[in-house]
């Protein structure tokens, strides 16, 4: 890799540290105020990297798939990354899905991702994803307090995509511990990844001798001539990206309304502050904070930077959703404003079908929650919250609750 930056500057930042878990906001304004809207960072084991910080800068990346292209073939550290890199499973190489697909082969296997998706009827998963929201509730709401995050946000997402894409219901815990690991990217990554791949590989055995109304079902039933690994490798690819990121919305959604006055009415039942409370955490607290990444397939110039070819440059998308240059006002509500870039942008963004998969899991979960116990509130002081340690995606460690405990609806049936 090409000399991040000249002698004198600051040294590449570490991705990764307390200063992601605290107040990354300030994190990513001190660093575009030493590097600019590209920051030399190094990644574990010391393997460099670039970060971009600007949201014209990371536009310019994810528009042009030729010059930044996500084949990580390219990378130029290949040589200096262990067997047992914990980062392996977020930055993969040879791995057969359509992350790391690229040209008309990869906008053949969005489409077969993207229809598989929209043959979801929304009422369906409107209904499926309350009535899951309903059976976590149930096993809560007689305690008069509870963790939102480890008893509901986190079992929420996974328990909808599960049975959305064919898996039995049991298999939900087991799901949930492996995309956790493996999204962290610490101890336990490399388990995590294998029990997912095993569970995706179980899964499409099945659906192949008993095809049902599901998404592996679809997937396996196209005739773009795709393999069953690499629909495997897209499915692990859905659950993944589906799972963490949609749990971290709900959480930092309901954090935001339990600790703003601003979102006070939707406590007691209005609906409008939900998706406004959703909207901002895209803006301002986004679950996706960075994406690996995109390899640059020949020297050239970003942000005032000389980006050698092979270099691994990584989607900085909450530090471009508060770029100063796009955002004069950076205390002014963002309201129904969708021009964050919390989902991607270019060819490899998350497909729109998905988004809406997302949106209504997360919604649903919110709403469920506040009409079940209507006057949950905030067991600690909100300083006292804590985050994740993950420079990836942002999501609180725990959000400690206390309600009224109410009659489970099993109960009253």
């Amino acid at each position: 890799m090409t000399c991040p930056v000249p002698h004198s500057e600051p040294r590449p930042v570490p991705l990764g540290g307390p200063r992601f878990q605290t107040d990354p906001t300030e994190l990513y304004r001190q660093m575009r105020r030493e590097h600019g809207a590209v920051a030399p960072v190094v990644l574990d084991g010391d393997i460099p990297a670039w970060l971009v910080l600007g949201y014209r800068e990371l536009h310019q990346v994810t528009s042009d798939p030729v010059l930044f292209s996500r084949d990580s073939d390219l990378w130029n550290q290949w040589d200096r990354v262990p067997a047992d890199w914990p980062l392996l499973p977020m930055i993969g190489r040879k791995q057969p899905s359509i992350l790391y697909t690229v040209g008309e082969r990869h906008r053949e296997r969005a489409d077969v991702v993207s229809g598989a998706l929209e043959a979801i009827d929304p009422f369906v998963l409107r209904a499926r994803a309350e009535r899951f929201a309903d059976e976590l509730i149930d096993a809560l709401c007689g305690k008069g307090s509870c963790d939102i995050i480890a008893e509901y946000a986190m079992l929420l997402p996974v328990r909808v995509l599960a049975s959305l894409y064919g898996f039995a219901d049991e298999q939900g815990p087991g799901l949930v511990k492996a995309m956790n690991d493996m999204i962290n990217g610490q101890e336990g990554a490399l388990e995590g990844q294998r029990h997912l791949g095993e569970s995706m590989s179980g899964l499409l055995a099945a659906k192949a001798e008993a095809p049902g109304d599901d998404v592996a079902s679809r997937m396996l039933a196209n005739t773009a001539g795709f393999t069953v690994e690499e629909v495997a490798q897209d499915l692990m690819v859905m659950m993944a990206a589906g799972h963490q990121p949609t749990a971290d919305w709900i959480g930092n959604s309901l954090r935001l309304m339990l600790t703003d006055d601003r979102f006070a009415a939707s406590l007691s039942g209005g609906r409008h502050s939900v998706g406004e409370a959703m909207n901002e955490v895209l803006w301002e607290d986004t679950p996706t904070q960075n994406v690996a990444g995109r390899w640059a397939s020949r020297d050239t110039r970003l942000g005032g930077r000389r980006i050698g070819g092979g270099d691994l440059l990584l989607l900085g998308l909450a530090a471009a959703n508060s770029d100063p240059h796009v955002r004069t006002d950076s205390g002014a509500l963002t309201g129904g404003n969708n021009a964050y870039l919390s989902f991607g942008h270019g060819e490899h963004r998350c497909p729109f079908p998905a988004q809406e998969v997302a949106e209504t899991i997360a919604r649903t979960g919110i709403e469920v929650l506040l009409d079940r116990l209507p006057d949950v509130d905030l067991a600690v002081a909100p300083q006292d919250l804590a985050r994740r340690p993950s420079p990836w995606l942002r999501g609180l460690t725990a959000l400690p609750v206390t309600y009224t405990p109410t009659p489970a609806l099993g109960a009253l049936g």
